[in-house]
């Protein structure tokens, strides 16, 4: 199975929506939605799979409409103040199988106008999952620093996200690595840039991105007691 690479005219939809954000323009150009953005997306995720794999059998990846790999485009407008009903983006997650939301280990492709990037990791896991991180981190600090430094994981990776001002409690502030410790996501973070995305090696050149973060996602699922 190949991918030809993904069409200007997902991002230019994107683009447009953007500029008219609400449901009646939506349903009139439903079907482009759907030609344009869905299914050449859905198509990249069936290509990846079989990639995905290799890298390794736990992480969930699945082209179905409802419930799968690409996240739903419509937006949780109960708790803000923003009431726009769809999101201008593409999010694509690949987690984890004992995971059952976004927080879990796993691996993001982000499509927006004028941007294109993966990540790996955890984004804002729950407390006690948290907890395990950092105590596997206190408590194996080789084995971090192994997978946090490792050279492929490095030569793409950046490690983002929020951390806490004071170390967490339970923790000596004076370890050598409080400062990982300290960290509230687990994130790595690779810009690959708006062009890369029409290449027709779209999919070889996410899997091995992917594959050179295994080290990391294999630190974080071990520190939960998954497979990986």
């Amino acid at each position: 199975m190949s991918f030809p690479g993904f069409d200007k005219s997902l991002v230019q939809f994107l683009g447009q929506l953007k500029k008219n954000n609400n449901r009646a323009w939506f349903e009139r150009n439903k079907a482009r939605y759907e030609a344009q953005v869905r299914e050449p997306v859905l198509a990249f995720i069936r290509t990846i799979a079989p990639r995905i794999e290799k890298i390794s059998p736990y992480i969930f990846v699945s082209d179905s409409k409802v419930g799968g790999s690409m996240m739903r485009p419509y937006r949780d407008t109960r708790f803000t103040h923003d009431k726009e009903p769809y999101k201008t983006n593409v999010g694509i997650q690949f987690r984890h199988e004992r995971g059952d939301d976004i927080h879990a280990p796993g691996f993001y492709l982000h499509i927006e106008p004028g941007e294109f990037w993966l990540a790996v990791g955890m984004w804002k896991p729950d407390a006690e999952s948290l907890a395990k991180v950092r105590r596997h981190i206190a408590e194996s600090p080789r084995e971090w620093l192994v997978a946090r430094n490792n050279a492929r994981f490095t030569a793409s990776w950046e490690l983002v996200g929020d951390s806490l001002k004071r170390p967490p409690r339970g923790f000596d502030p004076a370890h050598p690595l409080i400062e990982d410790i300290k960290r509230k996501d687990y994130l790595g973070y690779c810009n690959l840039g708006r062009k890369e995305l029409y290449r027709s090696d779209i999919v070889e050149r996410v899997a091995a991105g992917y594959a050179t973060a295994k080290p990391f996602m294999k630190f974080l699922c071990g520190a939960l007691g998954l497979g990986f």
